[in-house]
């Protein structure tokens, strides 16, 4: 009971200073406490990201090369298709060459017979 009398009995002025003094200490550790705390999390949603971004683009080549790899290496070399795609692809280059309006390098020109 004596420390209500002596409370009550403070000077109103201190015990403002002393509420606002503990109100700003609060807000700057709080802010302090904020910014660790986005630090944080910025770095664990970056490496996520990261990783995220890596998986998807290795899947996604896999998924492409490994089947188009394993149809190339499974149809002879020396017969009509091989031929035809050798021959529409060096087509479409040149095709693309003309709409770009690049000339094709000479080792192209030259392909093995």
């Amino acid at each position: 009971m004596s420390d209500t009398l002596a409370a009550a009995n403070q000077d109103p002025f201190t015990s403002v200073s002393v509420t606002l003094d503990l109100v700003k200490r609060a807000a700057r550790d709080g802010a302090s406490d904020a910014r660790e705390a986005a630090a944080r999390t910025w770095a664990a949603t970056s490496l996520f990201v990261c990783r995220f971004v890596y998986t998807t683009c290795y899947t996604i080549s896999y998924g492409v090369v490994f089947p188009t790899t394993m149809i190339a290496r499974s149809i002879p070399r020396d017969n009509a298709a091989v031929r035809g795609l050798i021959d529409g692809a060096e087509a479409a280059i040149h095709q693309v060459d003309q709409i770009r309006g690049t000339s094709p390098e000479p080792a192209a020109l030259t392909a093995p017979a």
